[in-house]
């Protein structure tokens, strides 16, 4: 038991004390440190939160790796603030419009549900203060 936990220790200096460029300083922030102090800022939204981790702990690390050249491109702040959107593809007759009634709590207009296939056409189910 003893010599484990000084194996764990000895991991945990190697991420504090790596050298720049290798994956000991790219985890750095994975590492727990007891003397660092809890961040005094504290994020008015999740959004809010959730951009300023992304900017501070995971964009520097994409960086790094250049991981925007061969995947995806950094998010900007709109990709933030813009609404959420999922869309949903399926055959027919596997639940597509139950979940949609479900997560709506009721039916919609448009919602045509039988035993063949029923959908001819998009349909975009959006917040606003009147049912179209």
């Amino acid at each position: 038991w003893a010599r484990r936990a000084a194996a764990r220790r000895q991991g945990r200096a190697a991420l504090r004390c790596g050298e720049s460029g290798s994956l000991g300083s790219m985890f750095r922030w994975l590492s727990r440190d007891t003397n660092r102090t809890k961040d005094a800022r504290a994020a008015s939204s999740v959004t809010e939160g959730l951009q300023r981790l992304y900017s501070e702990k995971l964009l520097p690390i994409e960086r790094d790796t250049d991981f925007h050249s061969f995947y995806s491109p950094e998010l900007t702040d709109a990709d933030f603030s813009s609404r959420p959107m999922v869309l949903l593809i399926g055959q027919y007759s596997t639940g597509k419009s139950t979940f949609i009634r479900h997560l709506l709590g009721r039916d919609y207009p448009g919602l045509r549900i039988g035993p063949e296939p029923t959908t001819d056409k998009f349909v975009a189910v959006v917040h606003g203060p009147s049912d179209q």
